[in-house]
Order: C-alpha cells, then structure tokens, then sequence
C-alpha cells in the first residue's frame, strides 16, 4: 500500500462563469522516503492538486471534489474540519512558494513553530521549544537557538524558506508539499534547499512531492515524475526514463523549451506555440492536440486514456513518440537558428565607472557610524546597444545594489553611472525624462510591482498615457499578446492571475515604453518552461529589432546562457570574473564561478546517483 494514492480525482470550481475542471480524474501515488515531481505549465492543475492534499480548496458549492484522496490507506476526502485539522501539519505538510505567505510576520519563529507542534501533540512548551530547535536545526539553519526569538522579517529569503520548512516538518508529517520552494532563491541556497529536502525525505522516511516547472531540478531529485497538462496526468513514469525518452508530445516539447548548461549560447529557444485550453470548456478529444506537432484529425474527437508505452511508464497519446525520438520537428515548435552575437561597436549606452555603494552602520546611543557595508565596491562595467550583460553571483553579491544606482534608486557613494552620456545622479528635467522612458525595469516579484487596485489595463495604460504615447485598447491588446496573454486580461486584476501571468503583465508594461535598455532582475524565475521560452525569444527579437540593451539579473545559469553576450560575475560586492559568456561557460577562471556552474540543477556533478542531468534532444 503506498503512503499517498490519488486515484480518479476531480476538482471542479463553480462561480458566475460556469463550472471550471481544474482537475479531471488524476491518478498519483507517493511511497515513504520516495520524491513525486509534478511538472506542467500554469493552470496544469499541479497545485489544486496539492491544496486537495490538506483539504485546502473552497468549500461547496463553491468547489466540488470527486475521486479518492488516501493517506496510509484513509481516504482524506470524507473529513470534517476537525479531521483536516488533525491532518493539516500532522500527517501532510506543505512548504510554499513564498515564505513570506507561510510565516506570521507577528509572531516569532519559536512561537509559530512551537505553536504547530502542541496543535498536534499532548507536549510542555519547553518540550514544544525543544522541537522547534531540532526543526530549525533539521532545516539547516544557522544556530538555531537563536533563530526563536527572531521575527521572519529579520531573515534573508533563503533563511525563510528554512524557517517554513522547520515549520512544516516540526510536527514530523508522513508527506511533505514543496510547491516551487527554490523558485526565488539563488542557485547556492536552491542546491543547499534542495539538498536538504533531500535529505529529510531519507532521515525522516516521508514522501515528497515536488511541484516545480525547472526540469534541472527534477532530473536531479526526483524519483518518478509525473507531467501534467490541462487538468490531466498526460505522462508519468521513472525521473530518467521520462525525461530522456518522452513518449507523450507534451513532455518532450517542455523538455525543448527548457534551458541547458551544456546547449550553444544564445541558442534561440524552442517555444509551444499556443495557449493551453480554456478548462471552463469542455474538451472532446485530447487538449494538447491544438498545440501538438504530430496532430491527426481523430485526436481532436478521442480523448487518449493514460496508458503503459514503456516499463513503468504510461502516457496519455494516441499517436505517442517512438522510442529513442530526438525532437518533434519543425510544425507548431519555433526551431530556428541561434541568435547572433553582435559585435561591441561605437560608445557603450550604459556604464559603471569604480561604482561603490556603502551604507553605514550605526551604534550606540548616538548612533555613531562605526563601519560600512560595503554591498558594491569599485565596480566597472560597460553595456554595449544590441547586448545583453548578465550579472550572476548568490543573494548578498552586490547584483540588485549595482542595479539600483543605474534605476536612481541609490545615489552611489564614489564613482560614475552615465547613461547614453547623461549622469544618472545629476540629470536635468529633459535628461530625466529620457531615464524614465528609455530605462526601464522588470523586477522579480510581480506581486509588489502591480498595483492591486488597479485594473491590467490601467496599469499598461498608465505609464503610456504619462508620456503621451497611444494607449487604447488594441494597443494594449497587442502588448499582452507579445507576452502570450490575451486581451480578456485587461479587465481583470493581478489577484486574478498566478505568479507566472502576473510576471507576463509586468514584461509587457516595460515593453510598451519601447525602452532602449531593460534591466531584467529575475524577471523570467516565475515563469514555466514554454512562456519562459516565449518571453526570452520575444526579448532576442526585440533586440535584434531594435538594438535594445539588456542588463540581466537572474540565479539560473542555464537561462543565462540561452541570452546573454557578455557575464559578469559577482561576489562579496566586487565583480570576480567577466568576459565573453562562451568563454566564462567553456573555461571558468575563477574557483567561485566555476563552483556557481556545478551547483546548478542539470549540472552533471549535481545529479543524484545512478541518473544523469543532461537529457539527450
């Protein structure tokens, strides 16, 4: 009997707009001390999923929930609430993608992860204290005794992600959720993330389901994989089996879409063309069959059953690929040639010139400056028209801090940052006005960068109006659909999207000052394999169409790879190493950049046992 097993599970949401199936009939199974990733695009259905898992959905009428849900052979679906708060935290635990959502900002570590463990157990708080901190030590952080008393606010993100795991594990469940845990987090804390999970799952015996859309990650630490697209489970099976021989079309177009360490640089990206179907309309036959490449006329009639093509692996396809297929070809999947690295030619639009950024630190009751935080300390950079300059390095690097005094958001403390000639720190009116149109930013958190109170179609409109460009409704329109959303997202508001679309939005306000530079800090980390393809094509596009700049932010070394001309890598402040991007990849010369490629999910040294990171294409 295994620990979890989902068989024929439905979740459907009712509201004004008819009836939605989220989920249609997902069958999944988990063994203690085994690791299930859930992959798929956005509204695939992996995380209501997971929210069934803990009894999380909306109450009828409002959602109704079909199937059986069975944790240790008890079926979960017929509990009341005080059963699902018996269950919750106790018997399955769930860790979030935002660490911010999971923690109490009121309460102090010690409290809220003490707090669980008495919700659960007949404990004293002193024993209760005691397990909060062998979670926190569990969770691998830094002297946990001490972390009790501290708020998740006085934590760097990587730390709050350890403190909601030692919140979820405290009250020691049978299953663990991981919904995009390392999402955000820089490519040292994601391997450090993921390695303890890895852990856990071992030393504790629970089952872990992982939910992620970066299949390095997945061919590193998973067990079996299961893909799922439109509601449904389309392909599932062994990690390595999967990923290097897909049978279902679906799978090995996510696989094409993805970024890789060891593909050519500035490789154009193999996008899904399309949009994955309206779940509040019923589909007769298979829904990937308008987006799928090896499409017959009777997959648009004949739904495809879920079955065995292979040992232990079972795909949803009534014209499955064969054995060994290397690629879909060339229908509805962009193949194109590798984008072309221009050639530094004539002034650089954008330049650091020793830029330092020191910020002070105060004591005492006078608050004296007694030392300075040196987070950028002589930094010169130049960014040449038509290129992109990728700044790499962990959380704390200096990355963002550099950036800031570029958007005039930091007055640097020593050194220069011109723009295209203009001296950022000291423009004139007409100089400022140039900066706030042709510098533009699309930052990691697409959740604090839209206002909530304001429509999709107020927040593109706004920045045109202000600089007096066209700001009606088909202009609009065309910007959504540069980044694949729809004209119906200009009515809603961003609590209506996932983070992924609300990142889509973010991209297209940038995009529609028609900016010569864009600075991208983690802009595309949100996003699912097929709209990140979309996004970083688009962005090539752009540049080769308009000779746009970009300065690139980003953790996931595989993405820059796929676009950037020029690294520059950064540590402690300073940057350690910089050149072209196919120099920096092929022959690294220092130790720190050469330890950030194998920390890499898809690395080769980072793959767990037995199973390779590299998947053959």
């Amino acid at each position: 009997m295994s620990l979890l097993e989902i068989t024929g599970l439905t979740v459907t949401f009712t509201g004004d707009g008819g009836p939605v199936r989220a989920v249609d009939g997902v069958d999944l199974h988990v063994e203690a001390g085994e690791t299930l990733a859930v992959v798929g695009e956005s509204g695939s259905g992996k995380t209501v999923t997971a929210l069934s898992v803990l009894g999380l959905t909306p109450r009828p009428p409002g959602c109704e929930i079909g199937g059986a849900i069975r944790l240790d052979g008890v079926d979960l679906t017929g509990l009341d609430a005080r059963g699902w708060r018996s269950v919750r935290g106790g018997r399955v635990a769930m860790v979030f993608q935002d660490p911010s959502a999971a923690l109490n900002p009121l309460l102090t570590l010690g409290t809220q992860i003490a707090d669980a463990v008495r919700a659960h157990e007949p404990v004293s708080r002193a024993a209760a204290r005691d397990r909060a901190v062998a979670a926190l030590e569990l969770a691998r952080l830094p002297d946990p005794a001490s972390r009790l008393g501290q708020y998740p606010h006085q934590l760097s993100g990587g730390m709050r992600q350890r403190a909601a795991i030692a919140l979820a594990i405290a009250a020691r469940p049978k299953l663990l959720i991981a919904d995009e845990p390392t999402t955000a987090l820089d490519v040292g804390v994601q391997a450090e993330i993921l390695d303890m999970l890895d852990t856990l799952r071992r030393d504790l015996g629970m089952g872990l389901v992982l939910i992620t859309h970066d299949l390095g990650t997945v061919a590193s630490h998973a067990d079996r994989v299961a893909v799922m697209y439109a509601g449904r489970v389309v392909e599932t099976g062994p990690t390595r089996q999967v990923l290097d021989d897909p049978r279902m079309p679906y799978t090995r177009a996510l696989l094409d879409a993805t970024p890789r360490l060891d593909a050519p640089a500035r490789q154009r990206l193999a996008s899904i063309g399309g949009q994955p179907p309206d779940l509040s309309v019923p589909v007769p036959g298979c829904a990937f069959a308008p987006r799928c490449p090896v499409v017959r006329d009777r997959c648009h009639h004949q739904r495809p059953a879920l079955e065995l093509h292979a040992p232990e692996q079972r795909a949803a396809c009534l014209h499955p690929l064969p054995a060994g297929a290397v690629t879909l070809g060339p229908v509805g999947v962009e193949h194109d040639a590798p984008v072309d690295a221009a050639v530094p030619d004539g002034e650089p639009i954008a330049e650091f010139d020793r830029v330092a950024l020191h910020y002070p630190v105060r004591k005492g009751p006078l608050r004296r400056v007694v030392d300075h935080v040196r987070a950028v300390d002589g930094v010169s950079l130049r960014l040449h028209p038509g290129r992109t300059l990728a700044l790499v390095g962990e959380s704390g690097s200096g990355k963002t801090s550099l950036t800031r005094t570029l958007l005039r958001l930091e007055r640097p403390t020593g050194g220069a940052v011109r723009y295209d000639g203009i001296d950022v720190t000291r423009p004139d009116r007409e100089q400022l006005r140039r900066l706030q149109r042709e510098v533009q930013v699309v930052f990691q958190n697409p959740y604090a960068s839209l206002d909530p109170r304001m429509t999709v179609g107020q927040i593109l409109a706004e920045p045109l109006r202000v600089h007096g460009l066209e700001a009606g409704r088909a202009e609009l329109a065309r910007l959504l659909a540069q980044v694949g959303l729809d004209d119906a997202a200009l009515d809603r508001y961003p609590a209506a999207f996932s983070g992924g679309q609300r990142q889509r939005v973010a991209i297209a306000r940038a995009l529609g000052l028609r900016p010569r530079l864009i600075v991208c800090d983690e802009a595309v980390s949100a996003l699912d394999v097929s709209i990140q393809a979309q996004v970083l094509n688009l962005l090539a596009d752009l540049q080769r169409a308009h000779g746009l700049a970009y300065l690139f932010i980003t953790h996931d070394l595989a993405v820059v790879r796929s676009v950037a001309h020029d690294i520059a890598v950064m540590r402690a402040g300073v940057v350690v190493e910089q050149g072209p991007a196919e120099r920096i990849y092929d022959r690294p010369a220092h130790e720190y950049t050469r330890r950030l490629l194998e920390m890499a999910p898809g690395h080769p040294t980072h793959a767990r046992t037995g199973r390779t990171a590299q998947w053959s294409r």
